[in-house]
């Protein structure tokens, strides 16, 4: 899969860049012809949760692009200085108002074309008291009749949902590996 570069100027010096293959490296890079700098592009980290009360999962209606209106779980960018379960706390909080409790990590889905990775980690609810950020519309719970299933904004999204009520029907959660290309 070819991506298109992203980097356009070295972050040391300011310089456009130029991609090339490193003499000690086995793929393109962003380097500086000043300072010889090379920047490498790696995956960013998606964490989020399927929060949970009882048969029901806690959905955002996005207020942001991309895909404004949809409905998708808690769930956004990783940051520096904090773990995938923190981060994955911290944008529940961010975006649902939800205080929760993790079960564990549930889905860990590569997004090849975006260049993602996608964790989410099982919740459950400690309340039915919410906060929706400005990120978000609304928040609703949703039983698995009930979920606007042609409403979802991410196709991770609707993998982890459908993983989760195939698991919740047997009563045995795992850790579901999958690529989305």
């Amino acid at each position: 899969m070819l991506f298109t570069h992203r980097i356009k100027h070295c972050r040391a010096c300011g310089t456009p860049v130029q991609y090339a293959t490193p003499a000690d490296d086995n793929r393109e890079r962003a380097v500086c012809p000043a300072c010889q700098t090379v920047h490498y592009e790696n995956p960013l980290n998606v964490v989020g949760t399927v929060p949970t009360w009882e048969d029901r999962v806690l959905l955002c209606r996005r207020n942001i692009e991309p895909r404004r209106g949809l409905w998708t779980l808690p769930a956004g960018f990783m940051e520096m200085g904090e773990t995938t379960a923190e981060g994955a706390l911290r944008e529940t909080v961010e975006e649902a108002g939800a205080e929760i409790e993790l079960q564990g990590l549930y889905t860990v889905l590569n997004v090849v074309p975006a260049g993602q990775l996608h964790l989410f980690y099982r919740a459950r609810l400690k309340h039915l008291r919410f906060d929706p950020g400005p990120e978000t519309i609304e928040v609703g719970l949703f039983s698995q009749a009930d979920l606007p299933w042609n409403e979802l904004a991410f196709r991770t999204v609707r993998v982890t949902l459908e993983r989760y009520f195939a698991d919740r029907e047997t009563g045995q959660f795992s850790i579901y590996h999958g690529d989305i290309r």
